[in-house]
């Protein structure tokens, strides 16, 4: 087994059978921020946020949008194209690569293909399963005052008659919305702007409604989902469980994940595919020196370079890929299955970045008196490189390869409690979040920057103490040595809370999770 699963698998299997060290937060971290509460996601999805509903407003039909609907839509036919052809690359890939491993759709194979014959289904739909407010991504477009995140999970209907509950199927669409933008005044005529779209938000945090109730209030004129228009949709984003291989003599368990992004063409009312943000195309920088020379100058630049610091950077589309595999496990032993692995030095012989040249920019920042929060050593940026990737982010404290797998209100007693709705990433990043909301309600400039992927940015704030989203049991650390001139800068304060300690399977790792101290 190899050490990057190894150490997944034992901290794993520690982590499963002991009790946190402190009790969840006493309100729920998403409170302002998401709508995850599944008899209310159950009455949207029934009504103008179904599916059929949000991308053809003009369907008044009110029996649910089956897949083969869908993906016989004229704007879905880009997609449907496209994710074949993604299939289709995968699978001849594996067969040049691995030769040896069979794959195919079924357990016969030694790599096991998602079933693509679902998506276009009359049996199976996509099922809301979450709502999540992103104005903390206003920094991309502050005219658009960030997204609006309507989030649906692939779900088999036809086991219904027989009494089971319907199947849900790895595969996630996300509908991105501008959070702002038309109609530009409300109901009242009252002008929509990011202060309103924050403050209807975080007005919902203390409401204790659910079902039926909760889904009225969010959509009565001063609610957050009033705003919400199909008329703002920017793109649809998918995750897609492309193949799963089962733990094998000749190789460790591993599940790959398709992530795709299609942009809203309104003129050909189409969805077509566009550049994953931020997902750095590896595979061409590696093999085209020129173009590897250029992203190095603009990375390097120190106005970029604080951006990347910061979490804020909006890499140009020249140098991104246009799909990305996610690879799950991956432990915390940089390999191949990294998106980024392989561009910096000691990763390879065509490295595009290397240690003097990061810790030039490092010297550069200093001196002009630019004050960076994250990257402080090689190993810094070689971390931030990786998990301002989609493909990166979603392989740090994710569930599977999602981070947002949703509630299953199809389930015959649907709850909270027994399907967590997102992964501790996205749990840890509330705080974050909600703290730039109230800039913006409040009229103040709101600071986008954000930690690393593995542990939230605190901003001050009490709640995730001792909780697995920052330093309590299964939280993500450093371990610290002895000597404080061997500690990395970018970690050193990835510790511990009181009577845990930070601990590796793999000897070559100081990367770990968070346990009780051996006695």
């Amino acid at each position: 087994m190899s050490f990057a699963l190894r150490s997944s698998v034992v901290l794993l299997c520690l982590l499963a059978g002991v009790p946190s060290a402190r009790a969840a937060p006493d309100k729920p971290l998403e409170r302002g921020t998401a709508v995850t509460d599944p008899l209310a996601l159950r009455e949207l999805d029934r009504g103008r946020f179904g599916l059929g509903r949000i991308l053809d407003p003009p369907r008044a039909e009110a029996r649910p949008l089956d897949s083969a609907e869908l993906f016989g839509h004229p704007a879905m036919a880009p997609v449907k194209s496209a994710l074949d052809a993604e299939f289709d690359r995968y699978v001849a890939r594996h067969a040049a690569e691995q030769p040896a491993e069979t794959i195919g759709v079924g357990d016969a194979f030694d790599f096991r293909l998602f079933d693509r014959a679902l998506l276009t289904s009359a049996d199976t739909r996509f099922v809301l399963a979450g709502i999540v407010n992103r104005l903390d991504r206003a920094y991309v477009s502050e005219s658009g005052c960030g997204e609006i995140r309507l989030i649906y999970r692939l779900t088999r209907t036809d086991v219904a008659a027989s009494g089971e509950t319907p199947a849900r199927l790895p595969v996630t669409l996300n509908v991105i919305l501008r959070a702002a933008g038309d109609p530009a005044v409300d109901r009242d005529g009252q002008p929509i702007t990011c202060a309103v779209v924050a403050q209807r938000w975080l007005a919902t945090s203390d409401l204790t409604l659910t079902g039926r109730d909760l889904a009225a209030k969010l959509q009565l004129k001063d609610g957050p989902l009033d705003l919400v228009s199909p008329r703002n949709i920017d793109r649809i984003e998918i995750n897609l469980q492309l193949a799963h291989a089962p733990k094998a003599a000749r190789r460790d368990f591993r599940t790959d994940y398709l992530l795709k992004v299609f942009r809203y063409d309104e003129q050909a009312r189409a969805f077509n595919e566009t550049p994953l943000e931020n997902q750095i195309d590896r595979e061409r920088l590696l093999a085209d020196a020129d173009l590897a020379r250029e992203f190095r100058a603009w990375l390097l630049q120190p106005s970029h370079f604080a951006e990347l610091d910061r979490g804020t950077i909006l890499i140009p589309e020249k140098f991104l890929a246009k799909a990305a595999i996610t690879a799950t496990p991956v432990g915390f032993v940089p390999s191949i299955l990294l998106p980024e692995f392989g561009l910096s030095e000691g990763e390879g012989s065509k490295a595009v970045f290397n240690e003097r040249d990061v810790v030039g920019a490092l010297k550069k920042a200093a001196s002009d008196g630019t004050s960076l929060q994250n990257i402080r050593s090689f190993g810094g940026f070689k971390r931030r490189l990786n998990d301002i990737t989609c493909s990166g982010c979603h392989q740090t404290r994710g569930i599977g390869g999602f981070h947002f797998p949703g509630v299953d209100w199809m389930a015959a007693k649907p709850s909270n409690a027994a399907v967590v709705p997102a992964s501790p990433h996205f749990f840890g990043d509330q705080e974050r979040r909600r703290d730039i909301l109230a800039a913006l309600r409040d009229g103040r400039q709101p600071d986008y920057s954000r930690g690393f992927a593995s542990r939230p940015q605190l901003r001050g704030a009490k709640e995730l103490a001792g909780t697995e989203y920052s330093d309590g049991w299964g939280a993500h650390c450093y371990r610290l040595m002895r000597t404080s001139a061997r500690n990395d800068l970018s970690f050193r304060s990835w510790t511990c809370a009181k009577g845990l300690a930070c601990q590796t399977a793999d000897p070559t790792s100081r990367m770990g999770m968070c346990f009780v101290k051996a006695r």
